[in-house]
């Protein structure tokens, strides 16, 4: 893994360069979220696999930056997150109760307008460019965040999956590279991980037939 500062140069480079498609993104994610405001219910199969899109685009924006190790790791939980889906039994999403609501709605929010790395200009531009599914950690707060608000999707190996990147790379972030408001991912992914360890209302990962 490069050095800290190299790491922190090419997540603030990807940052600005990639501000098009952060915009796209913001647009995917708020229509998903005024969707389920609105009272739409998916499959949990469906709404399972949909993060394995910004996972992806995280991946394949890191192998174009020459970041390898996100490349990876990002490729890898993709393919994971969407091969849980696929196990999933049917079943609609069910919202959680509303203090997890709450935590998730914060954690979405943080993921949405992260105040690192884009050359915000004017800075209500981190409204609708900041660098959600270009970098791990907005990507990474904005998923854990929705598994807050939709109880994990009943599923357990689905939330700790994203759990245990949010832990990853929050420690990383703050520890590592200095990022200190990476501490509210890993708030929020101990929090999903902690709820799911706890066994509220998790389900199998398995079809039933």
């Amino acid at each position: 893994m490069p050095g800290p500062e190299a790491i922190l140069e090419g997540l603030h480079a990807i940052s600005n360069r990639w501000q098009m498609l952060a915009v796209a993104w913001h647009a995917a994610f708020g229509a998903a979220l005024a969707a389920l405001a609105a009272g739409w219910r998916p499959d949990r199969r469906l709404a399972a696999a949909l993060p394995a899109v910004p996972l992806a685009s995280v991946s394949a924006i890191a192998w174009t930056e020459a970041n390898p190790f996100n490349g990876t790791v990002f490729a890898v939980l993709a393919v994971a997150v969407a091969g849980i889906a696929a196990r999933m039994s049917p079943g609609r999403v069910a919202l959680a109760r509303p203090w997890l609501g709450v935590a998730g709605g914060i954690l979405a929010t943080f993921g949405w307008v992260y105040p690192h790395f884009l050359d915000a200009q004017p800075p209500a531009a981190y409204l609708y460019a900041a660098p959600l599914g270009l970098i791990p950690c907005p990507t990474l707060s904005a998923l854990v965040g929705v598994a807050l608000v939709t109880d994990g999707l009943g599923s357990r190996g689905w939330s700790l999956t994203l759990a245990s990147a949010g832990v990853a790379y929050g420690m990383i972030g703050w520890l590592r590279l200095g990022v200190t408001i990476d501490i509210v991912l890993l708030a929020g992914a101990v929090t999903l991980a902690t709820t799911v360890m706890l066994g509220r209302r998790q389900s199998s990962d398995t079809p039933s037939y």
